[in-house]
């Protein structure tokens, strides 16, 4: 049995895996709120306590920098160790990942019902891959081809400068600054983001707010997916501005990572955000922006692009990071 978690600022998640030779099965699965818990290990131990489960093997996509085998999770005042994980389990070792790498790892074990496709791309399209992810934060990883198969790796890249393309959007960088001073992608590019990109569209007279939005986000508990939903619902018109500027910018993002990792094997757009957002993200607006890279835009349309709307991508692919570790181990002597 793989014992598989997904460990974010927001929430949570641990999976138990059986293997049926290089597939998995979800045998069960929980969800915790992080901000109501003392750390992952206190986590594990209910969750192998109340399932009663025997544990072989494990892996947790963890999201901040892993190194050494430690993790600072960001938003979130937690330290993961993997040596006492393993301690605590009985193992030899256990996996410790950056969330998005993995995601990435995640990606081979999806079927075609698992993607939205916004552009195929080319038939033949081969090469690196990306992953870009809003959700609370932002979240970015690389799969590097080697000819025959994907490395995944992880990086910080939603924590890179975010880089105004319009006269608009040096507005809200400006806007932005004052609160944060330095604006990071992530700033715009997530849960929170939405929120800030509202914030702005209302404090620099870009749009009214009527008194009974005010009100309504004053008293929801996501005001970000109030804003989300109401500007799909078309309801609100600040809050259709403030999504189709999140929207653009996303597609810009995305474009930009793109071209960063040279993903001309593909590009995955991962997270709650989009997948809850599809019909807004197949608009227009995401790809043109995503294109809108002058001489680099005929090879952006050769690369295909995909929402990822299988919430348990992570989960499975740090439950596949175990499998792909121990046929590294038996293809390699000792």
């Amino acid at each position: 049995m793989i014992l598989a978690g997904e460990v974010g600022a927001t929430r949570t998640r641990l999976a138990a895996f059986e293997t049926e030779g290089h597939n998995l099965k979800l045998a069960v699965e929980r969800l915790y709120a992080s901000q109501e818990r003392d750390g992952l290990a206190a986590i594990i131990a209910e969750f192998v306590s109340s399932q009663g489960i025997p544990v072989h093997q494990a892996c947790f996509g963890v999201a901040g920098p892993v190194r050494g085998g430690r993790s600072k999770i960001s938003n979130l005042p937690w330290t993961i160790d993997a040596s006492e994980l393993a301690r605590q389990l009985k193992l030899k070792s256990v996996g410790l990942l950056n969330d998005m790498e993995a995601y990435a790892y995640g990606l081979d074990g999806l079927e075609s019902k698992d993607l939205v496709t916004l552009s195929p791309g080319t038939d033949d399209a081969e090469g690196n891959r990306a992953v870009i992810s809003a959700r609370t934060g932002l979240g970015v990883a690389g799969l590097y081809w080697d000819g025959f198969r994907h490395h995944p790796f992880a990086c910080e890249g939603g924590h890179a400068d975010f880089a105004p393309r319009t006269a608009l959007e040096s507005e809200l960088l400006a806007y932005l600054q004052e609160k944060y001073g330095r604006v990071s992608c992530e700033r715009i590019l997530s849960g929170p983001g939405i929120r800030n990109i509202y914030d702005f569209l209302r404090d620099r007279g870009k749009c009214e707010e009527p008194q009974e939005l005010r009100q309504q986000l004053a008293q929801a508990p996501d005001p970000s997916a109030l804003i989300s939903r109401l500007a799909l619902e078309r309801k609100a018109e600040i809050c259709e501005k403030a999504l189709s500027l999140f929207v653009s910018i996303y597609g810009a993002e995305t474009g930009n990572c793109a071209l960063y990792f040279m993903a001309t094997g593909g590009i995955y757009i991962g997270g709650s955000i989009a997948a809850k957002i599809v019909s807004k993200m197949q608009e227009p607006i995401f790809m043109e922006a995503f294109l809108a890279k002058a001489r680099m835009k005929s090879l952006l349309e050769t690369i295909p692009v995909n929402i990822v709307i299988n919430d348990n991508c992570g989960l499975i692919g740090a439950a596949r990071y175990t499998l792909v570790q121990k046929a590294f181990r038996t293809a390699v002597p000792a």
